[in-house]
């Protein structure tokens, strides 16, 4: 028997506390940072939570400089000392490995402007978690088609001394 528990992990710049509650009505486990546009003082600049055997680092992404350098959220993922990064800001979908971890700016589930990005792509992405395995699917809405892509990545686990 499998159980799935619907957790909502976001970049911030939900501005208003409608969108807040209606991301609790949908999901039980909601963790939140502040954004460069949010008033609500009580989302922290970032968070750190852990899900199964991983440990997920959230920022908004505006304290990365310059926006979206990978190497500049690396050192803050170091900081953190987690698994996963999640960072935003750019609007710019990206989900990749490096050094082994795991990096994802989900993008702006409404494609909306972004300075960073000319075109943004409407994008989401849901993350599935099963003891070291993390498989992402990214979806985004290209030329009005949705794709769907699955990205696998594997924590790696230390070898037990005999």
């Amino acid at each position: 028997k499998q159980w799935y528990q619907r957790r909502v992990r976001g970049t911030g710049n939900l501005c208003l506390r409608e969108t807040h509650d209606y991301l609790k009505n949908i999901a039980s486990d909601v963790h939140i940072v502040r954004g460069d546009f949010d008033s609500n003082t009580s989302y922290p600049e970032q968070k750190v939570v852990t899900v199964g055997q991983f440990k997920i680092g959230i920022i908004h992404g505006h304290q990365v400089v310059p926006w979206g350098d990978h190497d500049a959220i690396a050192t803050i993922r170091r900081q953190l000392d987690v698994d996963v990064m999640i960072s935003g800001h750019t609007h710019k979908l990206e989900a990749y490995e490096k050094e082994g971890k795991f990096y994802i700016n989900p993008g702006s589930v409404t494609g909306a402007y972004s300075p960073l990005e000319r075109d943004p792509v409407p994008a989401f992405i849901l993350m599935d978690i099963q003891a070291n395995s993390l498989v992402t699917y990214v979806y985004s809405l290209t030329n009005e088609e949705m794709e769907v892509k699955k990205i696998e990545f594997k924590k790696s686990v230390p070898d037990r001394e005999e």
